[in-house]
């Protein structure tokens, strides 16, 4: 069976978007650095996942970059011409994580639009999930509502694409506007960070997720 979905990365979050891709009935190829760590991640995912290391063949029309922002340059380079036609979502939080209190991107960019300057047009490039925590897409929900997926990007084709593989998932998507929303994006989860890592908002932990009412 061929992966409708790739993610790079066998971590957490990894996990979390693989277990989202198969509840909405998608078969997912995890490609990771970890060999015995990818291997196991399948292993427990079962029917509807396969893997390898990066580097490998890439079979899904939507590759996930499932990797922290440090990271994220390295596996675009690393893809090579294997993003080539696809649709390419980028997840990450450039939050400097020595004291969560700045981004690390220049002002006016973001990750998602540095990942669109790297492809340079071979693909199309999507921010999403970068709201949500591996948890919490384990679960599917948080305190029993649903989580939302905001979704930001310049191809209205793609972001329908995204859109459609959270929908089938139980999950909301919403779509927030052309790629550049991703700097809101990843600067309102500054604020998150934040509050997460305060001992004076011991409520707000990693299992949090941001959701838009009713």
């Amino acid at each position: 069976m061929t992966a409708e979905i790739t993610i790079i990365g066998s971590g957490r979050m990894a996990r979390g978007l693989a277990q989202t891709a198969i509840r909405a009935n998608r078969a997912v190829q995890i490609l990771g650095r970890n060999g015995s760590q990818t291997r196991d991640l399948v292993e427990s995912l079962g029917a509807g996942a396969s893997g390898g290391i990066v580097g490998a063949p890439v079979e899904g029309g939507i590759v996930m970059l499932a990797v922290p922002y440090p990271e994220v340059r390295n596996a675009v380079r690393e893809l090579g011409d294997g993003i080539d036609g696809r649709v390419l979502v980028d997840m990450a939080n450039p939050v400097d994580v020595s004291n969560f209190d700045r981004l690390v991107t220049p002002p006016g960019t973001s990750s998602a639009e540095e990942v669109a300057e790297m492809v340079e047009g071979r693909a199309d490039v999507v921010k999403a999930f970068n709201t949500v925590f591996p948890a919490t897409l384990e679960a599917g929900s948080v305190a029993g509502q649903h989580l939302d997926v905001f979704i930001a990007g310049d191809s209205e084709t793609a972001k329908e694409k995204v859109s459609a593989v959270v929908a089938k998932a139980r999950l909301r998507p919403i779509d927030v506007g052309p790629l550049r929303r991703s700097r809101e994006l990843e600067a309102i989860m500054l604020l998150i960070f934040g509050l997460q890592v305060s001992p004076a908002h011991e409520n707000f932990n990693w299992d949090t997720s941001l959701r838009i009412l009713p």
